[in-house]
């Protein structure tokens, strides 16, 4: 770009807060995501104006300063792809050059970051809508109860038209089919559960908040139950098999692989109590859910949109990130391997994803590096969101090829650091990044996705689209119909509590306390009788005789077959596939 065009460009720069035109030749995506513009607030001053000329492309697109034309031209996608926003550069938004993923690229993951307030729900929302209208489901973590909105029609007013005019929007109040869950039936939505079997050792030490050794402690604890074929469906389950293994008749049976301490074994009991007093006993237990049903379309082939509301949780953020994490290990389990589709079969909202990583046992790192390594192959992208990309392991981050970020803070020493190192995690670009990402307002981020070659597109300062549908919670009494009315509430409101570990051993501990009180009155018989010639002793069978050879064991070995007695086969986090 010559001296003479820059300045004039530099001149005939747009004020901030103007809305620009609608450029005639958007890229050809044939999509009506394509044909829709994005939204934002007002770019801050001071984004770099330094960049090299684009040349052709800045000759193509006319209006746009050399730089702009640069960053557009990589976004120009031929395939579906979901609109984000417009290239926001010294400070003004041009309509003309939007940024957009990709369809097929978005189960290669993501990542949505930014501090407190600056748009990141509202990011999810957006995404999920084009999703939907995609017809490709969609799984939201509702933490602080209000993306329920995203069920009804959005409400018209002057900022969402100055933000749709701003970046080209051609807004629509739209809402989107959606299908609400609550964790264990607390709060609003169709419960879901999981059995202690099926969540498996890793993740339970997670929520309990075990040491390396309990946790290897829990683990042999599981390990004797798929053995013996004692299903723990609930944590009264649990408590039992741990109670009777450190008891006078169990400690034998675990000679043979290891032992568990007394010490430790209350400590796990301890844990498990504590747990339950929390209000924790109501997410483990049957019907268990059934993760497939995220993968549901509408009549109307849009995708489904589940939001898992979880406000009344919020206070045990350990326990919802950890479900969360089962929710994906199972759905890991269950789908078979697609490779790359031309769009996914689920993309998965991992809100609050620091959560999931603080405090977590090498294992249980190593065990979510797999998973989102090899769940991408099965069809399922994965979008981790949290305040900063430092809050997620290397090994994972490194995974996620698609990247919002909104503003930061650099308030205190460890702020700016947070900051530096974010920078670092981003392409080269024109933009002075830690500048930017100080000084962006709320609903605009800095982009960099995956094109459809696989390659990093430019590093994009972006304004968001505004939502279509409501941004903010639905009327309580609306939402409550929406789940009643749901054909899944039927199948998984109920709980139900079926012979499992807890009865078994209880028979058991009967059935023995019985057979000593018939020894002991023939032996008092015997000798009112005057028997003079004294009885062996009859050797005590051991417990795998008794459960074997007891009444329960062939009832429930006619239940369910061959798997009974046989180790239940178990993989990441030690979740086990379940028999449905």
């Amino acid at each position: 770009m010559g001296e003479a065009e820059q300045q004039e460009s530099e001149q005939t720069a747009p004020e901030r807060g103007t809305s620009e035109r609608v450029a005639s030749e958007r890229a050809p995506s044939g999509q009506a995501a394509s044909e829709r513009g994005a939204s934002g607030q007002a770019a801050s001053e001071g984004f770099a104006s330094e960049a090299a000329p684009s040349g052709q492309a800045a000759s193509e697109r006319g209006a746009l300063p050399g730089p702009v034309a640069e960053i557009a031209a990589g976004y120009a996608f031929e395939g579906p792809a979901l609109d984000l926003g417009a290239v926001l550069w010294d400070g003004a938004c041009h309509a003309d050059a939007p940024v957009r993923i990709p369809l097929p690229v978005l189960n290669r993951h993501g990542l949505v970051a930014g501090a407190t307030g600056t748009g990141k729900t509202k990011t999810l929302q957006l995404i999920a809508e084009q999703l939907s209208a995609q017809g490709v489901p969609v799984f939201l973590a509702d933490v602080k109860g209000d993306v329920s909105g995203v069920s009804a029609p959005g409400e018209d007013g002057a900022k969402v038209r100055e933000r749709a005019a701003q970046v080209g929007q051609e807004w629509t109040p739209t809402g989107f089919p959606c299908a609400f869950y609550g964790l264990g039936g607390l709060g609003p939505g169709v419960p879901v559960r999981a059995t202690v079997t099926s969540f498996g050792p890793v993740l339970l030490s997670k929520v309990l908040q075990l040491n390396r050794t309990q946790e290897q402690s829990l683990g042999l604890i599981f390990h004797y139950a798929d053995a013996k074929g004692l299903e723990l469906v609930d944590l009264k389950d649990l408590r039992a098999v741990v109670a009777f293994l450190v008891s006078d008749v169990g400690k034998p049976e675990l000679k043979g692989i290891g032992g568990l301490s007394t010490a430790t074994a209350g400590v796990i009991l301890r844990a498990l109590t504590t747990f339950e007093q929390q209000g924790a006993g109501g997410f483990f237990g049957e019907p268990e859910f059934d993760t497939s049903e995220f993968l549901r379309t509408a009549d109307d082939g849009r995708g489904t949109v589940s939001v898992l509301e979880l406000p009344a949780v919020q206070r045990q953020p350990q326990l919802f990130s950890t479900f969360l994490m089962w929710l994906l290990a199972d759905l890991f389990h269950d789908l078979p391997e697609v490779g790359d589709l031309e769009k996914p079969k689920l993309v998965f909202f991992f809100d609050e994803a620091h959560l999931l990583f603080t405090g977590a046992s090498k294992s249980f790192l190593e065990s979510i590096t797999q998973t989102v390594r090899l769940i991408r192959s099965k069809g399922v992208g994965v979008f981790f969101v949290t305040q900063t990309p430092k809050d997620v392991p290397a090994d994972v981050l490194a995974q996620l090829g698609n990247r919002v970020q909104h503003a930061l803070r650099a308030f205190t020493p460890d702020d700016a650091k947070a900051l530096k190192a974010t920078v670092r995690t981003f392409p080269e670009s024109a933009y002075d990044l830690e500048e930017v990402l100080t000084s962006l307002g709320t609903g605009e981020a800095v982009v960099t996705v995956l094109s459809e070659r696989g390659a990093p597109t430019p590093v994009a300062a972006t304004r968001l689209r505004a939502p279509e549908s409501l941004m903010g919670p639905v009327d309580p009494a609306a939402l409550d119909a929406a789940v009643k009315g749901s054909p899944l509430y039927g199948r998984y409101a109920q709980a139900v509590d079926r012979e499992s570990a807890y009865e078994r051993l209880a028979a058991d501990e009967a059935a023995r306390t019985a057979e000593a009180a018939r020894a002991e009155a023939a032996k008092t018989e015997a000798r009112a009788a005057g028997t003079t010639r004294a009885r062996a002793p009859e050797e005590e069978p051991s417990l795998v005789e008794q459960v074997v050879g007891s009444g329960m064991f062939k009832s429930l070995a006619r239940s369910v077959g061959t798997q009974l007695g046989r180790e239940i086969s178990r993989s990441l986090f030690g979740t086990a596939r379940r028999r449905r």
